[in-house]
């Protein structure tokens, strides 16, 4: 079978921050998965990323957009940002910040990024951070929350989402995206230990339903939109799809400045078949109607992708209480994402549909869980 996304390519997954996005761009390397607590057995949501940000305007120590003083002098943020957490009730977000003088990068595939305890590749992620409530209290710049985390772990990136055009090396060169996406491992499984605020807990492949992916590029994306998972199960047999995977991302893409209409990307490996909604593919006449509702206490994601073959209907939700509101700067130094919903815990319904003389016949419907899950707008 012709493989149409699930196309593997370390070379999307390198350091970009080259030219003019290393003055100016970001690079960030995303992991979640879930483990499960070595006393209970419960399953524990988790994610860990490397976020690089404008490394050629380093300085001794790292420089927070967020900072008045740094404002005031029109400086840009520059630094390795170490962020990782939960999700669940007891939700965190914590961040480690290295000046990118300190930290050790290969220029090319595959990628390293290396600073003290701190260490991701394509296949291993060790590190630890140690934020306690006052430093968190005091430092409103480094946008976070209280706790310690330390983790080791190893990758094993089964299922690529490789969007092709839209991260062909030509239009790198030319910038002509703001923001690109590769996602060298939407199916992954991790393995390993991870301490969180003196618990631990055991990652195996079989149960970390693990997604890895990047983004890169000199600004971010409103809309912002993603949802992805492997824990699939058919309602069709009630087995799981072991070898199955969707992913969903995008919102409202930049090329050459110029914003496009709303855009997602989406692909669905099932059970080995490749179904494609990548809106760059003009040949697969793909459309795409999407819609993100909120109540008090749940939010709701609801996308209908269709091509030329195929639909696939995607009914998400998650409730507020097992989130967290994501923090990022951008290179400019803004924070244009304050209500960026994130979280591990959605779940919901698939279905898939063949188009047989122009009408949708019903292949499965999958129920869906532990996706991960996002939604925010610039506010």
């Amino acid at each position: 079978m012709d493989r149409i996304f699930n196309i593997h390519d370390i070379s999307r997954n390198a350091f970009m921050l080259h030219g003019p996005l290393a003055h100016h761009g970001y690079d960030w390397w995303w992991h979640s998965f879930t483990a499960q607590d070595a006393e209970t057995g419960e399953d524990k949501p988790f994610f860990i990323e490397f976020f690089i940000c404008n490394p050629a305007l380093a300085e001794d120590e790292p420089v927070f957009g967020q900072l008045k003083e740094n404002k005031d002098k029109g400086k840009k943020p520059s630094y390795l940002m170490v962020k990782a957490g939960c999700w669940g009730e007891d939700h965190c977000q914590l961040h480690r910040f290295f000046s990118l003088k300190n930290v050790r990068i290969h220029p090319s595939a595959p990628y390293e990024v290396e600073a003290e305890d701190c260490y991701a590749s394509e296949t291993r992620l060790k590190g630890s951070i140690s934020i306690s409530k006052e430093e968190a209290d005091a430092h409103p710049e480094w946008m976070c929350d209280a706790g310690e985390m330390s983790w080791d772990l190893t990758v094993d990136k089964q299922i690529a989402f490789n969007v092709g055009y839209g991260a062909s090396k030509a239009l790198r060169d030319a910038e002509a995206f703001a923001m690109y996406w590769h996602a060298e491992g939407m199916k992954s499984a991790f393995s390993g230990e991870i301490e969180l605020n003196g618990r631990k807990y055991i990652v195996t492949k079989e149960k970390s339903y693990g997604y890895a992916d990047k983004n890169w590029g000199r600004d971010f994306t409103s809309p912002w939109v993603w949802l992805s998972s492997d824990c699939l199960i058919s309602k069709k047999s009630g087995k799981r799809l072991e070898n199955s995977v969707f992913d969903i991302g995008g919102g409202r893409p930049k090329i050459y400045f110029v914003p496009l209409d709303r855009r997602l990307l989406g692909v669905f490996y099932y059970e080995g078949k490749e179904y494609d909604f990548n809106f760059s593919h003009v040949w697969q006449n793909v459309k795409t109607e999407f819609s993100f509702d909120e109540n008090d206490d749940t939010v709701f994601w609801h996308v209908r992708q269709e091509n030329k073959d195929a639909v696939m209907e995607t009914k998400i939700n998650c409730q507020k209480r097992d989130m967290l509101l994501v923090n990022y700067e951008a290179p400019d130094g803004s924070k244009k994402h304050n209500k960026l919903w994130n979280g591990g815990n959605g779940r919901g319904i698939i279905k898939l549909y063949k188009k047989a003389d122009g009408k949708p016949v019903l292949i499965d419907e999958i129920e869906a869980t532990h996706v991960g899950c996002e939604y925010g707008e610039y506010c």
